[in-house]
């Protein structure tokens, strides 16, 4: 499965996290599209539409056992995405930014 690193995402990457909205509102990262997995296949057309042309749809969940299945739905729908290895546990250790809706600091749940 196409996996990245935490620390190799750039800024401007376009990041979807899967994780459910409980743990969305907690804190995420700025400028992730959210569309939770339990909803994720009913949603799908919300990614066709933001998802870039040019580059891959990073998937990140809590520590990358959702994302991994999203991933792998997406790679057979002949989406370009890869797994962010670790989730926003390790984004978040790594120093990555942790916001709530209102910008305010947030942490993982």
């Amino acid at each position: 499965m196409p996996t990245v690193e935490v620390t190799d995402l750039k800024d401007g990457d376009f990041l979807l996290d899967v994780r459910e909205d409980d743990e969305w509102r907690a804190g995420h990262a700025e400028g992730a599209l959210h569309i939770p997995v339990s909803e994720f296949v009913a949603r799908y057309g919300e990614l066709t539409q933001a998802a870039p042309q040019d580059g891959p749809v990073h998937v990140i969940c809590r520590s990358g056992g959702r994302s991994a299945q999203v991933t792998m739905y997406l790679v057979q729908q002949g989406v370009d995405a890869v797994n962010v290895d670790g989730g926003m546990q390790v984004w978040q250790s790594a120093g990555r930014p942790v916001v709530t809706d209102d910008g305010a600091p947030g942490f993982v749940l």
